[in-house]
């Protein structure tokens, strides 16, 4: 009689005795390895299948001396600014690994402190981990590199020997304010986040790179960073007006609506006298008057291909070094062409 998972629960012990095998023919038959027949692997299997049984995460995993989890290292400092690039990402890395019977196990960490990734390395609880956020100085890479634990950075790195998967930042800011510079306006002020993040310092090559490609030396004078805080965005959005700009790009959606606030309270009109850009596209200027032209990435694509390809490294597939997924560029009211 065939026992339906919904009517009760089978186990390995279950399947040895209904096919008069042993439980290690049957585990063999699960994990594909061990010497047993063809034949005898898919009489296991096909009982298996009609009778849609799971094997037991733990045990299967003892048996392949797996954990079947993996680590999602999330900034433990990240604020509301942050959350939905983490939010869709982690959607991402969550639906693939579900897909491939792997648990996600959350890891907040910070630029100091370690001390909740190396107590999970220690203990042995994860199979490979995926990096959120990528450093100028990142002491979480140099640990798992030396514990030579399988992982991939969710984001670029200036070490080529760590896998990378990233959003085309640099094509995209390159795009973006190049679009600027071939409808006429030139003199655009940059206002970035913190020099520490590599995405910040990428964003910023794509706006050189756009006026270097134009021919035009870009002004460095109207390239201001590490703006952390509200007042400092302030600061830096009055230096770009004082300095007669003529549009405004922001590394990040944060960035860019202080510095509409900023303008909105000078009165200055957007677009009709400073234009208004952001290299990233959130919920958090969804309701911005005027809409903000930005660039728009599938952080939860992003999220999923992550993992899929640490899945396949832990696997011993190989798989690509560095990969980087493509951007749109979304035209919106704050800027004129």
């Amino acid at each position: 009689m065939v026992c339906r998972m919904r009517d009760c629960k089978i186990t390995i012990a279950d399947v040895a005795d209904a096919l008069h095998v042993s439980k290690t023919t049957v585990s063999r038959a699960i994990s594909g390895k061990g010497r047993i027949s063809d034949e005898t692997r898919q009489r296991v299997l096909s009982y298996i299948e009609a009778n849609d049984f799971k094997p037991n995460m733990i045990a299967k995993g003892l048996a392949q001396k797996k954990t079947y989890n993996i680590a999602l290292v999330i900034p433990g400092d990240c604020n509301l600014v942050d959350m939905p690039f983490f939010q869709n990402s982690m959607q991402g890395i969550c639906d693939e690994a579900s897909a491939n019977d792997y648990d996600v196990m959350l890891v907040p960490v910070t630029a100091h402190h370690s001390e909740n990734l190396e107590r999970m390395i220690a203990n042995n609880k994860v199979d490979g981990v995926i990096l959120s956020r990528s450093l100028v100085k990142d002491t979480n890479a140099a640990l798992l590199k030396e514990e030579r634990i399988p992982f991939v950075m969710m984001g670029t790195s200036r070490d080529a020997k760590i896998l990378q998967v990233d959003n085309n930042h640099r094509a995209g800011c390159c795009a973006l304010v190049s679009r600027m510079i071939n409808s006429g306006t030139t003199r655009i002020g940059l206002i970035g986040g913190s020099k520490n993040y590599i995405v910040n310092r990428i964003r910023k090559q794509g706006y050189e790179d756009a006026f270097r490609a134009a021919s035009i030396e870009p002004n460095m004078a109207l390239s201001i960073e590490n703006c952390d805080s509200i007042k400092k965005i302030a600061s830096a959005t009055e230096k770009l007006v004082q300095a007669g700009v003529g549009a405004i790009v922001c590394m990040d959606d944060f960035v860019c609506s202080v510095a509409l606030q900023v303008l909105a309270e000078k009165k200055i009109q957007v677009p009709q006298q400073i234009q208004v850009a952001s290299f990233y596209d959130s919920t958090l200027l969804k309701h911005a008057k005027p809409a903000v032209t930005s660039l728009l990435f599938d952080d939860r694509a992003l999220g999923a291909l992550t993992c899929k390809i640490l899945l396949q490294y832990i696997q011993g597939i190989k798989v690509e070094s560095r990969t980087l997924l493509g951007y749109k560029l979304v035209i919106r009211e704050s800027t004129l062409f």
